[in-house]
């Protein structure tokens, strides 16, 4: 590897390093996209003031934490990811759900997903976010990412598995990339710094051998963009397909996804646990006719230990009760499977939901 690679590697993980130097509550302001094919840049959207909720954070009012002088005591924060994703509808179609059946009411915000949803979570910002099950196991254990090494995330806590979060990687046809080898010296995105995504990305590009590429971060319609420009030559995206940014770049230019499978495949998952065999199916998007095997992580819902048992078990029934009422990912968010890849302990409200 030249002086130069190095140079590269080196610098593309100083980010994640500062974040666990100033500790994980910085997350929040990381402002990334974290995988779940959204677009991290509008972070914040939809926010309103929910007051605080004392020692639980923004809490409840009279259920978070200590109960702070929220105005709207049953208001709950949410966050979800970038308005581009899976994560900000499906949090959407949750919200409705949650209001047309409990005294609660969710405040919805557009966030950068899974990293700084963790961070959000651990400063009591939110009170449940979508997030992915590798970074949950990594900010609860303080293990796998140089933002939580020596700063374990002690009060996430999960509450539900959802869907799997498919690892796609997206080419245009002109670049002549179709297979993951031909990534080797290619300019790539990989996804904003410290999300989930480039953690995934980085994960593996180097399980599969591939150390000399370039790197750009962006947000996935920021990555679109690229690729329309010719500015870089592939990008990771990842969240539950369809992804609104792919489709919208297939309807426009010819698409390669380029394939995980075989050798790569098995390396991948053997750099890994969390990582497992997915499939997008042929016709998913415009012009790709045939499946694309990858690989996948797995969506859930978190939330933090300062929430009631009343309060996350009210909210865990009123989603699983009505998974009926969804109309995204409805093959795969049921009650039976929604601990499958669960990667930390369970909320208590969420153990007396599904114990029960």
């Amino acid at each position: 590897m030249s002086n130069e690679q190095r140079d590269r590697r080196q610098s593309r993980r100083q980010f994640i390093r500062a974040a666990g130097v100033t500790g994980v509550a910085a997350l929040a302001g990381c402002g990334g996209d974290g995988g779940d094919g959204g677009d991290g840049g509008d972070g914040g959207a939809e926010t309103e003031t929910t007051g605080d909720g004392g020692d639980g954070g923004t809490g409840t009012g009279t259920e978070g934490g200590d109960g702070g002088g929220g105005s709207t005591e049953t208001r709950l924060s949410w966050h979800a990811g970038g308005t581009g994703g899976t994560y900000f509808p499906l949090s959407n179609e949750f919200k409705t759900i949650v209001e047309d059946n409990t005294e609660f009411s969710l405040n919805v915000q557009s966030t950068g997903a899974s990293v700084e949803n963790v961070g959000n979570l651990a400063s009591g910002d939110a009170n449940f976010a979508l997030i992915q099950n590798d970074i949950a196991s990594f900010a609860k254990n303080g293990t796998g990412i140089d933002a939580f090494k020596g700063n374990a995330v002690e009060n996430l806590m999960g509450v539900a598995t959802l869907y799997p979060e498919t690892i796609t990687i997206v080419t245009l046809a002109s670049t002549d990339i179709t297979q993951i080898s031909d990534l080797s010296g290619a300019t790539i995105n990989t996804g904003d710094l410290g999300s989930g995504t480039q953690v995934n990305a980085l994960q593996i590009l180097d399980a599969v051998g591939i150390s000399d590429f370039n790197e750009q971060n962006a947000s996935f319609s920021q990555a679109a963009d690229q690729l329309r420009n010719g500015d870089i030559d592939a990008a990771f995206v990842v969240g539950g397909w369809p992804v609104g940014a792919i489709e919208d770049l297939a309807n426009t230019n010819d698409l390669v996804l380029v394939p995980i499978e075989g050798q790569n495949r098995q390396a991948v998952k053997d750099s890994a646990e969390w990582f497992s065999d997915d499939t997008i199916p042929g016709g998913t998007y415009t012009g790709i006719e045939n499946d694309v095997q990858t690989v996948a992580v797995q969506a859930m819902i978190a939330t933090n230990s300062e929430q009631s048992e009343s309060t996350v078990e009210t909210i865990t029934a009123a989603i699983f009760d009505n998974t009926d009422q969804l109309t995204i990912k409805t093959d795969f968010i049921t009650k039976d499977s929604a601990q499958d890849g669960m990667s930390i302990e369970l909320h208590p409200g969420a153990a007396a939901y599904f114990d029960a």
